[in-house]
């Protein structure tokens, strides 16, 4: 059995729900049926930018990334690109694939961005894109399969590279 192990780095602006989101996922768990294991190590991190030095060494290397934004916080979302900007300048020159993910989505009648030109962003960035509602249990874990499921395809492309070399 193979065991892999991704980096996961959760970003985005404060009170966006990053937290709320990993703690959910990780006391739920979830299962893979394969013959391996997959592990994500996720790094939830802190929005504020005074701590925005120390993210250097926590981002450092990651696998993939979980961008989260607050569906009822204009502001949240128009900051994604900077954090997706951080994030990949963390691995130049290589691919850092992602999901977007709007938090909060239970909050309909306070919702400050459109589905469709979120989804379309993320898109044109080169994520998958999700809504979730962490406080009513929506959704949560279809964000961390899709990231197990790109980090998994990323490791099989590796595996074809290295068979064609030997």
């Amino acid at each position: 059995m193979v065991k892999l192990a991704a980096k996961c780095i959760l970003a985005g602006d404060p009170t966006v729900g990053k937290t709320a989101l990993a703690q959910i996922f990780r006391s739920d768990g979830a299962h893979f049926q394969k013959n391996y294991t997959l592990e994500l190590f996720i790094f939830d991190s802190a929005g504020k930018e005074l701590f925005s030095e120390m993210l250097d060494k926590l981002w450092e290397s990651p696998n993939v990334l979980c961008l989260v934004y607050d569906v009822t916080s204009e502001q949240s979302f128009n900051n994604c690109g900077k954090w997706l900007e951080k994030a990949r300048a963390q691995m130049p020159g290589t691919s850092l694939p992602g999901v977007l993910v709007g938090n909060k989505a239970d909050l309909a009648g306070r919702r400050a961005v459109d589905s469709a030109e979120a989804q379309a962003w993320a898109l044109g960035q080169g994520l998958e894109y999700f809504e979730t509602s962490v406080k009513e249990m929506e959704n949560y874990e279809a964000p961390f399969h899709c990231l197990a499921k790109q980090f998994h395809h990323l490791y099989r492309e590796k595996v074809e590279v290295f068979h064609a070399l030997v």
